[in-house]
């Protein structure tokens, strides 16, 4: 840290509610809430920020897109954009949310899927842990299927209803945010394997297909214009540089405890097609699971934070997480003109409330940002369990209930 500090400013902190600030009904209005992807970034944020902050002409940058939101919300304003992710999917899913409408003749693609001599079957070594061999000869073959045909509107559009529809006949519990099972989970399958399954696959296969074309029409409801694009995943943002200057930073990164989207994402990876070796390459880049080098932190609320963390291994999470998000977007705002817009929340460890829109304020002040505000808003869905007492502590939950927008300009 450096020894002179900046002295702290006032705060600047103004309570919104988002969702009321954009003109979309819901969260999970037309394209945005196709693919359940863990603590999605709400569109509402990105649209206020570009209705308010934006002109004409600005590039939009988030280095940690996971669904694509901001890229989504940046073609409906006509603003041109860049996405990087971790997890490869992002490529795919940004495809699906942006794609023209098409019609599809639904009994005509099951028909060939019935007729289809295709088969498919993912390069996993745990497949048969994760699923019930009574299912897997039909899930070859639709995905035998998917992967026959060319890279066209029909195969995007057939994306996320198959997904959908294959882990709702895995043993994963959905509503857990990483693959694993439980007795829930268990007794769905159980369920399924006594009924008849194969008529609700293809059920559910069309009532998801509804779904997908139903939001896209909406989305071109809004308008979206015709702008540049590149999106990139499988990039490790902690060491990935930025080639052209953009003018704007728009980004909610990983949680501070919730880090591992690809093991939450792998069962699908795999019937798209990523080998294990991919997944696993994949893995090991997330925080948890990587060393990541001391970069220097310029907050007197990280030291004090640090200090009070008695657990070495817990005290190394932090660090790690500290070191890896603020290191690369310290060295992404080298590249940026105008205005960073990070989207935190506060987070706990053991039970003691970690300040991360703090820490980054006081951080990037001293990069020679203006701190103009933060902006307070109650989650409402974000997250996906509400806790008194945080189950892995024991201990009353500090978890904070809402989430902080800081907008940051360029001094």
């Amino acid at each position: 840290m450096r020894n002179e500090q900046r002295p702290a400013t006032r705060d600047k902190v103004e309570s919104v509610v988002f969702r009321g600030m954009a003109p979309f009904p819901s969260t999970t209005y037309a394209t945005f809430g196709l693919y359940r992807y863990p603590a999605k970034f709400i569109p509402h944020v990105v649209a206020y920020v570009l209705k308010e902050y934006a002109s004409p002409g600005m590039k939009i940058f988030d280095p940690f897109a996971g669904y694509g939101t901001v890229g989504v919300v940046s073609r409906i304003y006509g603003y041109d954009y860049e996405l990087w992710d971790l997890n490869p999917m992002i490529e795919i899913l940004h495809s699906i949310a942006v794609m023209k409408p098409i019609r599809v003749m639904m009994e005509d693609v099951f028909g060939e899927i019935a007729s289809s001599r295709e088969e498919f079957t993912p390069r996993w070594s745990r497949i048969n842990y994760w699923f019930p061999e009574k299912f897997l000869p039909l899930l070859r073959k639709v995905w035998g299927y998917y992967h026959s045909l060319p890279d066209n509107a029909l195969k995007n559009i057939l994306t996320i209803p198959l997904l959908k529809a294959t882990r709702f006949f895995s043993y994963d519990d959905m509503q857990r945010q990483k693959l694993s099972k439980s007795l829930k989970s268990q007794i769905r399958i159980s369920e399924l394997l006594s009924s008849n399954w194969e008529e609700k696959f293809f059920q559910l296969l069309k009532q998801e297909l509804i779904r997908v074309m139903k939001g896209i029409q909406d989305y071109h409801r809004l308008s979206p214009k015709n702008t540049r694009s590149v999106v990139k995943g499988g990039v490790d943002t902690f060491t990935n540089c930025l080639e052209e200057e953009k003018d704007i930073l728009i980004t909610s990164p990983p949680y501070l405890q919730s880090q591992e989207y690809i093991r939450q994402a792998k069962l699908d990876l795999f019937w798209l097609g990523f080998t294990e070796e991919e997944v696993k390459r994949l893995s090991r880049l997330e925080i948890p699971y990587r060393d990541i080098e001391p970069y220097p932190t310029y907050s007197k609320t990280f030291l004090e934070c640090e200090q009070r963390i008695r657990e070495p291994h817990i005290r190394k999470i932090f660090d790690r997480y500290f070191w890896g998000v603020l290191g690369s977007l310290s060295r992404l705002q080298e590249k940026i003109s105008t205005y960073l817009f990070l989207f935190v929340g506060h987070t706990s460890t053991r039970g003691m409330a970690i300040p991360i829109d703090k820490i980054f304020i006081e951080h990037f002040t001293e990069l020679e940002w203006e701190h103009v505000v933060t902006l307070i808003d109650k989650i409402v869905s974000r997250r996906l369990f509400d806790y008194q007492v945080n189950p892995a502590t024991g201990k009353k939950d500090a978890r904070t209930p809402v989430e902080n927008l800081v907008v940051l300009k360029r001094s």
